[in-house]
């Protein structure tokens, strides 16, 4: 058995306050005996007024919050999955951008959000994430102590080629950071995750944003963590930020795949 630890958030516009409250739970994840840190989709900075935004989104090497949390992870000797930073590329737009860091403080992998949630909800909700964020291009699996780690981020939940991809490399836990809006989460939010796991036969381990926030929205928060089966370990519940913990059990995943073969059962249809 592994011991994952979720951190529950309610990000703020002040990376360097978010860092703070990232690295106390590194540090209080690893007293409670985790071997594995998961934070939310845009753990680092929450502001959708991207003016405001543009002033603390920097590259990886400048960027406060990655730079603080590696460190954390070497003093604590824990590995993070750093959910998702807002991180400035190359070509001068931006990412969504989770990180893997092993526990000395090494990028394990980069992840850059594939899906971009560009909608316009009944309730008024309007988002257009692609107008200051790329897509990424590729799916990405990294070895850390839990198992083979297969990421994703929030909105790439509803693309069932992205998990089809991810069961195909036989993936044991799947990471789905999230800052979900209450009535996409209301409505589809644990429907969704329960079927991820489920259909890869994997953990999913969903760390999220909840609350109100300095920017003005409301995030669903019920980070949870769920087993092959699709049985729910873990709910945080939409009203608190903080540090939950579920057990990771290697024998499940062998147990589930042997009764309920899918993947080894799946075949290519024909289009």
């Amino acid at each position: 058995m592994m011991r994952a630890a979720l951190l529950q958030m309610t990000t703020g516009i002040d990376p360097e306050a978010n860092a703070e409250v990232i690295c106390a739970a590194v540090s209080e994840a690893a007293e409670q005996g985790a071997a594995m840190l998961f934070t939310p989709e845009m753990s680092g900075l929450l502001d959708r007024n991207r003016d405001r935004a543009r002033a603390s989104i920097r590259t990886e090497d400048e960027d406060v919050v990655l730079s603080a949390v590696r460190q954390a992870a070497v003093k604590a000797r824990l590995w993070v999955h750093l959910g998702s930073l807002a991180i400035q590329r190359e070509d001068g737009r931006w990412a969504n951008r989770g990180f893997v860091i092993d526990a000395n403080g090494e990028i394990a992998a980069r992840y850059d959000k594939i899906h971009m949630f560009d909608v316009d909800l009944a309730t008024g909700e309007t988002w257009r994430e692609s107008n200051a964020y790329a897509p990424g291009e590729q799916v990405v699996t990294a070895e850390t102590p839990l198992g083979r780690l297969g990421l994703a981020i929030c909105y790439d939940l509803r693309f069932p080629a992205l998990f089809e991809a991810l069961g195909r490399a036989k993936c044991d836990v799947i990471a789905i950071p999230a800052a979900f809006t209450v009535p996409t989460g209301q409505a589809h939010w644990h429907l969704l995750q329960r079927a991820r796991a489920v259909e890869a036969s994997a953990y999913v381990l969903s760390a999220a944003q909840v609350g109100a926030h300095e920017d003005g929205r409301q995030t669903y928060g019920h980070s949870l963590a769920i087993d092959p089966w699709g049985d729910v370990l873990l709910d945080m519940g939409g009203s608190q930020a903080g540090l939950g913990f579920a057990e990771i059990a290697p024998d499940r995943i062998a147990a589930v795949r042997s009764q309920l073969p899918s993947l080894a059962n799946r075949r290519k249809i024909a289009t």
